[in-house]
């Protein structure tokens, strides 16, 4: 994306241009150029992203930010996966 000039957009330059165009919008006031990269990297994550592709994705240069994503979307997948664990066993002759 460039700015009417033709330029890159800087990292603050955007980030106001986002807000100005969600107020133009009519969307909440916590609609930012911050709260896309999250919801991005939540849904990336959700649907199976690893630490290195979300890495590359959102240009994080550690994984600990992609961490934070990661954690959250296994700990969610792991507990799906492991609620049928809580339930009694059946045993054989209908006990």
């Amino acid at each position: 994306m460039v700015t009417s000039f033709g330029e890159p957009y800087g990292s603050n330059g955007f980030g106001n241009r986002m807000k100005k165009w969600c107020r133009e919008a009519g969307l909440p006031e916590e609609c930012t150029a911050h709260g896309l990269r999250k919801a991005g990297a939540t849904v990336a994550a959700e649907n199976g992203a690893t630490e290195h592709q979300l890495m590359a994705i959102f240009g994080w240069a550690s994984a600990r930010q992609a961490a934070i994503y990661t954690r959250k979307a296994n700990r969610t997948r792991l507990t799906a996966d492991a609620m049928h664990l809580l339930m009694p066993r059946r045993t054989q002759g209908g006990s």
